[in-house]
């Protein structure tokens, strides 16, 4: 199983936009949470979730779940769901160090990893990898609970479970491996998106998005862009014998005609600039990038040459009065034909 070195979601100031924690707020996960004591998500009220874990229960042997999932929802559909007071007694007990009662509280609320899990299946990730990363979220949660401030313990640990499958679903499932809060801000501006959608009955423009997600229109944009999935060139086209993407692509490369000739045109102009002597031919060499096909200004010529760049300039221009003679102009007409 693995392990997370940092569970906490951190800021980013160099991002740019809204925070995370401004971000998780408009999601409906507190940054914090223990904010949950001023205005509780909706998903994470105590009663809706444990109503929805009990359905997920009873659906344990729905159609569409293959012989893994369904072996491991009928175990975990075994144990008991704990009452408010039972989950005091037990946080009690953890804090005096039982091992016994972490593991009850552990194994009472696996089924609350899955409810969440499921909500996160779109992502490509299969659901039993899903559920073991929420339960690393959910021992990240018994470990941090406070009975003391009155919470249900599966408020307080639907936030710990989302985060952690969050962050799975970030570092796992793309072919490129987004930065966690890139990723989790394209997460907030399809929800986003989903929202003014429905409000609105139609596809909300990219200033509407920007606005409603405090970001500027290019900081959604660039999210968006960041996002996509690459395609593979090896994508089959039309049927079997369709060919692939990468065959409708054009080849930028030059062809073995293309390469053949510039050599050619190479090899002549070198020739040609035999009739020049060592600085000049140096000096049209540079500032025509016949070397390493970078042209170079007259004070860049100046400089390599150690000589000013009136001087250059000069050379320059006796240079390309000698190559004016008409038996060069006839080769480089040639050259050009």
């Amino acid at each position: 199983m693995r392990t997370h070195t940092t569970l906490m979601l951190d800021d980013d100031p160099g991002a740019g936009g809204a925070s995370t924690d401004e971000l998780l707020s408009l999601s409906g996960v507190p940054a914090d949470p223990w904010a949950v004591d001023d205005a509780g998500p909706a998903d994470a009220d105590p009663e809706a979730v444990d109503a929805d874990a009990l359905d997920l229960a009873e659906a344990r042997t729905s159609a569409g779940l293959d012989d893994p999932v369904r072996a491991y929802l009928n175990e975990i559909g075994k144990v008991r769901l704990l009452t408010a007071a039972e989950e005091v007694e037990l946080a009690m007990q953890i804090e005096a160090g039982s091992q016994q009662a972490r593991r009850h509280l552990i194994e009472a609320n696996l089924r609350l990893v899955v409810s969440v899990a499921r909500r996160y299946t779109s992502s490509g990730l299969p659901l039993l990898d899903l559920v073991q990363e929420g339960n690393i979220g959910l021992m990240r949660a018994v470990e941090k609970f406070d009975y003391r401030r009155g919470f249900k313990f599966s408020t307080y640990a639907t936030w710990w479970i989302r985060q952690a499958i969050s962050r799975a679903v970030a570092d796992k499932a793309r072919t490129i491996r987004l930065p966690v809060h890139v990723g989790e801000r394209h997460g907030q501006l399809l929800r986003i998106t989903r929202t003014l959608s429905q409000e609105l009955g139609r596809e909300p423009s990219e200033e509407e998005v920007a606005t409603a997600a405090g970001l500027k229109v290019e900081q959604v944009r660039t999210l968006r862009t960041a996002a996509r999935e690459p395609v593979s060139l090896d994508l089959p086209i039309g049927d079997d014998d369709g060919g692939r993407l990468g065959d409708l692509i054009e080849d930028a490369a030059p062809g073995p005609e293309q390469t053949v000739s510039a050599t050619v045109v190479r090899t002549e102009i070198e020739s040609i600039l035999t009739a020049l002597s060592p600085r000049e031919r140096r000096v049209i060499q540079l500032r025509f990038g016949l070397v390493d096909d970078h042209q170079r200004t007259l004070e860049e010529v100046g400089r390599r040459l150690g000589v000013t760049r009136e001087r250059a300039r000069q050379i320059e221009t006796t240079a390309l009065r000698r190559l004016r003679r008409p038996s060069l102009a006839a080769i480089l007409r040639d050259l050009a034909a």
